[in-house]
């Protein structure tokens, strides 16, 4: 679309190619604190089954969910290579995705340390996952949770010759 000459219509733009979703750093906490709440009040339901004077009883048994990066992304509108942006770029909102980011953090640890969320699961997802090594003989190493049992048994017992 051309425009005549003297026409500024396109300064009418609140933007100029870069549309940013908030307006404020408290804008977007706003939306964040609006996911972290939904979260909350929106557990995940497990069907669990009992036998109560012979008859099968059904239930619904609430459990954590975890809040998740991508979950916020797709609540608030945004792909997770906006919030990685916006983490790195030293904005305004920065500091917001830096402190909800350890929110998040700080939510799936205690959930896995109170044994609501799988702490294996969330070991790995926060990179907390235990990677044991262990020397074995020419100083060849092995991260003991590749091995079969089988041959870490073998392993065990050579070393018991040894």
């Amino acid at each position: 679309m051309t425009f005549l000459p003297g026409n500024e219509y396109w300064k009418l733009r609140t933007n100029h190619g870069v549309k940013r979703k908030f307006e404020t750093s408290e804008d977007l906490r706003n939306a964040c604190f609006e996911y972290i709440t939904w979260v909350h009040d929106n557990p995940i339901m497990e069907d669990k089954a009992s036998v109560q004077g012979g008859e099968v009883i059904h239930y619904q048994l609430p459990k954590m969910r975890a809040l998740t990066q991508g979950g916020l992304c797709l609540h608030i509108g945004i792909t997770q290579e906006t919030w990685i942006t916006w983490r790195g770029q030293g904005s305004d909102l920065s500091e917001v995705v830096k402190e909800i980011d350890e929110i998040i953090k700080v939510q799936k640890f205690e959930g896995a340390a109170a044994d609501m969320l799988n702490s294996n699961i969330i070991a790995r997802d926060l990179g907390l996952a235990d990677k044991k090594e262990n020397e074995i003989s020419g100083n060849i190493n092995y991260k003991l949770e590749d091995l079969s049992d089988d041959e870490l048994k073998a392993r065990l017992k050579a070393l018991e010759s040894e």
